[in-house]
């Protein structure tokens, strides 16, 4: 299964990517390969992980960076909805839905 970023969810992904990076030289990098692995596990089995909201929105908790992917599946395809920091501005991503 293939995966698409909703467009403000690739801008918060990139700007996460790049503020890790200029904390500490590899440590965006790091931050990158965990949210890879994250989406590769969710598009190998999207509905293993639990419903963010109903009917059809799923989140998946990054393990060493707080930050939650969530996502629905639709017609074969994974949509990241927001990539969203798990301090800050909680629900600000609905309506994207």
């Amino acid at each position: 299964m293939s995966y698409q970023f909703h467009p403000e969810a690739e801008i918060e992904h990139l700007e996460t990517v790049v503020y890790y990076e200029t904390r500490q030289a590899g440590l965006g990098a790091s931050y990158l390969a965990e949210f890879e692995a994250a989406l590769e596990r969710i598009c190998q089995a999207p509905n293993r992980y639990p419903i963010e909201r109903k009917p059809d929105i799923r989140r998946m908790r990054l393990q060493r960076f707080p930050f939650t992917i969530l996502y629905r599946e639709s017609r074969g395809t994974v949509q990241v909805l927001a990539v969203a920091h798990q301090r800050r501005r909680p629900l600000y991503w609905l309506s994207r839905a």
